[in-house]
């Protein structure tokens, strides 16, 4: 089975989506592992990320993305949801990553967010709002060694039906208050939601991004997560660098070290990507 993971924080900038792809990347080109990255996040960065922003255009515009998949849900007589063209095999454009696909995400899911709760339960009262994604991807789960999934910035419905479908979570994280604030209502709502659809869904870690280490409120605040009962910090921390930056960009690379820096940026990402390897499989 999968290993089902959702990265979250309510706050924009703190390397979320990169995370998720440098993990998505390493697992499949370093570890030679079949991964899903499902992208939620209406700002489609992982989406464009990986099949660039000309492609994704293309694909929003005949309607393969996930918006199809909600829009679905609100209008269910004319469904055109369709898993087989909107999964996008080979996502990455790293020549050395070959296991890895996305399912895109849209900007339309900036409005069909607040709409799903309007969702009448059907037949059999059998349409939940929660449950839109995990129907949907069911089918293909199996297919996969890890499935990561890039949440919006917000515990709202669609982040929910990620949650629905992951045995854990990451919270990444910049060292600073306005990105740590939000940790402890992250962990609270999902324990709540967690415990009102009897599945677990475990906090697996923080991780610590853009790291300066010449910044005393940057160690102050590690030391803190560290010390705090929230939830346990990751040991990698991923440092602040241009190459990580840059590695946004959607340029053809060989391999993992040349998108992602020779200056130790690579064998950060590596060395989160073995913790979270043993956590999920201890």
């Amino acid at each position: 089975m999968a290993h089902v993971i959702s990265f979250i924080n309510l706050k924009g900038g703190v390397a979320k989506t990169t995370t998720t792809i440098a993990v998505a990347e390493i697992l499949a080109g370093e570890f030679g592992k079949d991964v899903l990255v499902v992208d939620l996040d209406p700002q489609t960065n992982a989406t464009i990320q990986l099949v660039s922003e000309d492609k994704w255009e293309e694909l929003d515009e005949h309607g393969y993305t996930l918006a199809r998949l909600f829009e679905d849900a609100l209008d269910p007589d004319n469904a055109r949801f369709d898993l087989g063209r909107t999964l996008q095999k080979g996502a990455s454009y790293v020549r050395a990553v070959r296991t890895l696909d996305l399912l895109p995400s849209s900007l339309k899911l900036i409005d069909i967010q607040d709409r799903l709760a309007t969702i009448s339960g059907g037949k059999f009262y059998a349409q939940n709002p929660i449950d839109i994604l995990r129907k949907a991807v069911k089918p293909v789960l199996d297919n996969y060694d890890y499935v990561l999934i890039d949440c919006p910035p917000n515990l709202g419905i669609i982040t929910l039906n990620g949650l629905r479908i992951s045995e854990g979570y990451i919270i990444p994280t910049i060292p600073d208050v306005l990105s740590t604030y939000g940790i402890p209502q992250i962990i609270r709502r999902v324990e709540q939601f967690s415990e009102a659809i009897a599945e677990e869904i475990e906090p697996l870690g923080i991780v610590v991004t853009k790291f300066q280490a010449q910044m005393p409120l940057h160690a102050r605040t590690v030391a803190e997560l560290r010390r705090g009962r929230d939830a346990e910090v990751f040991e990698t921390v991923i440092p602040q660098r241009q190459e990580i930056a840059e590695a946004a960009e959607y340029t053809g690379v060989s391999t993992l070290r040349q998108k992602w820096g020779y200056r130790g940026e690579y064998r950060a990402f590596e060395a989160l990507t073995k913790e979270i390897m043993e956590v999920v499989s201890p």
